[in-house]
């Protein structure tokens, strides 16, 4: 049985003001209530209270994982560096990695996921189709160095995570194991409380084919999403494909050179000519690998230099600086073509929007001159077509052709269907039916633990503080003692009851603490229920307060009783 969490022995210090470097509501809420404290920069103390929160939803997580089939284990966190080398993560997370020695200059990192180290573990433990399928999982700190750690817990360099794999022997059984831990995240989120979506994703370093998201809308996300209001497209903005219409035949005249002195940007050269910026070809130079690369995209829209990135991944993807501009006096700043160039000077990369037959005003590879009537297929040619602008309200849907609306969402969980990736990359083969071996397929499947805690924090909180759902708050009733020893007394007696029932009390019996100060930290805290033991618990009767409608009842002491614990 749970013990009654009495606030007068409790480590727990509310604050009346924000912290001054706090942005985010779950970041000014989580430190004010007393639930973590910050250490350094993106590395947080899960105090008493929080603790309970995180354990909570660490709860519901496995049981729903074990509900599956899941297997709990635990893998290190300090990890050797060679598999890493092995699978060329270890240079492809570049300054995301925490890298370190032993003192005999043995090189290591802390795991920021463990997609090879789980790999090597079924490899040592599964030789045969029949130790298949297997699905393995932990709850783990996990560790990445951002350069910019921010929000609180939303964003740190440390982090509470549950990661799980799937081990198949088929590409069936892969399928089976991706729709089995679908629904098990469609049950997490909803046991505890978070507003979620499921949209198309991007499967980035983590690699593999098949990928979604599940993100939590808030205005403190980082993540963009797109969703349809005709139809249930949802995809994360950089799985959005672009919707291209057909291009008219069009007799375009020859190109013509315009004096554009002091153009170098697309909002000086459209108001110099008094053409839409959409009328415009946008020349981003870009280094990929060191090599200058040129993309191309309507003078009205921008490069996503994330999208750019996962497209081009493994290779790394940098602006160019002015240094890359000397000793090339054929790449001239702000008025680069892609006309004489593509495919010579550079190679060209242009969004699909740049098709052939589409005519553009861009730069003439000389200062102070733009061209007019430059037509993609007759004046110059595109090495690779991909779709890379940052996508924008009103966007066509990619499946039913309606405006898109963009939100604000906080990923918290991602699942991917991996495939072979990893298994051809350590030789993971069992024994098959037929005596041969048979490479296994594999999935891999996270979740947030602790950004969950912050996404909650996001969606449930009001003016007051914070509003948790019952089944992750750290307990289910807040009693509070407002008055002398005699409504502390009752308070305590009344705590225990509640507490031989089977219900998780916490109980405010300090003293010397004005019943307003005892309320404005009730309302802070965010327990769902609120249980008031004031003026007239001498008569039996205490006040019931739900915390997040507001509403308030006085009821007998047996009637509150079978309230809470009805």
């Amino acid at each position: 049985m749970a013990h009654v969490q009495r606030m007068s022995t409790m480590m727990l210090k509310t604050l009346r003001d924000d912290p001054a470097d706090a942005e985010t509501a779950s970041h000014k809420l989580l430190v004010r209530a007393g639930y973590v404290r910050r250490t350094a920069a993106g590395i947080w103390t899960w105090l008493p209270l929080g603790k309970k929160v995180l354990e909570n939803v660490s709860r519901v997580v496995r049981e729903e994982m074990d509900a599956i089939g899941g297997q709990e284990v635990l893998l290190p966190a300090l990890l050797p560096k060679e598999p890493y080398e092995t699978s060329g993560r270890y240079e492809e997370y570049g300054d995301l990695l925490f890298r370190l020695q032993d003192r005999k200059g043995a090189e290591y990192l802390l795991g920021p996921t463990h997609e090879e180290i789980f790999t090597l573990t079924v490899k040592d433990q599964c030789t045969s189709y029949k130790d298949l399928p297997v699905i393995l999982y932990q709850i783990q700190t996990k560790y990445r160095d951002e350069a910019r750690p921010r929000s609180g817990v939303l964003r740190g360099r440390e982090f509470q995570m549950k990661d799980s794999y799937s081990f198949d022997a088929s590409d069936e059984g892969l399928a089976e194991a991706y729709r089995l831990h679908r629904e098990a995240y469609t049950r997490i989120f909803a046991r505890i409380g978070l507003d979620y979506r499921i949209v198309s994703a991007v499967s980035g370093a983590m690699g593999g084919s098949a990928s979604e998201e599940f993100l939590a809308p808030a205005a403190a996300g980082e993540d963009t999403f797109a969703d349809c209001p005709a139809c249930d497209f949802s995809a994360n903005t950089e799985a959005v494909t672009a919707v291209v219409p057909p291009v008219p035949e069009t007799e375009h005249g020859p190109v013509e050179e315009l004096d554009t002195p002091d153009t170098p940007t697309i909002e000086t050269l459209a108001e110099h000519l008094g053409v839409p910026a959409s009328a415009t070809l946008k020349n981003l130079l870009v280094k990929v690998d060191g090599e200058i690369t040129a993309v191309g995209v309507p003078g009205d829209r921008e490069v996503d230099l994330g999208k750019l990135g996962e497209h081009l991944a493994p290779a790394v993807v940098e602006l160019v600086t002015a240094e890359d501009f000397v000793g090339r006096p054929d790449l001239v700043r702000g008025y680069v073509g892609p006309q004489g160039l593509a495919g010579k000077a550079f190679r060209y990369i242009a969004d699909p929007r740049v098709a052939p037959g589409t005519s553009w005003v861009t730069g003439a590879n000389k200062a102070d001159t733009h061209a007019r009537n430059v037509v993609c297929g007759r004046d110059f040619d595109v090495d690779e077509y991909l779709d890379v602008v940052v996508v924008e309200e009103g966007d066509p849907c990619p499946r039913c052709g309606a405006g898109l609306k963009l939100d604000r969402a906080i990923e918290i969980g991602h699942i991917f269907q991996l495939g072979r990736k990893y298994a051809d990359t350590f030789g993971l083969d069992v024994l098959g039916q037929q005596g041969k071996p048979v490479r296994v397929t594999m999935g891999s499947y996270g979740i947030g633990v602790s950004r969950a805690v912050a996404a909650l924090a996001e969606q449930t909180h009001d003016g007051s503080g914070l509003c948790w759902p019952r089944e992750i708050a750290p307990a289910d009733v807040h009693i509070v003692a407002a008055g002398k020893a005699r409504q502390t007394e009752l308070a305590l007696d009344l705590a225990e009851r509640l507490n031989a029932a089977g219900t998780r009390v916490m109980v405010d019996d300090r003293a010397g603490v004005s019943p307003g100060v005892k309320f404005t930290d009730a309302e802070l805290i965010g327990v769902p229920t609120i249980l008031v033991v004031g003026r007239r618990a001498a008569e039996g009767v205490v006040e019931l307060k739900d915390r997040r409608t507001g509403e308030r009842e006085e009821l007998p002491v047996a009637e509150a009783i079978a309230r809470v614990t009805g």
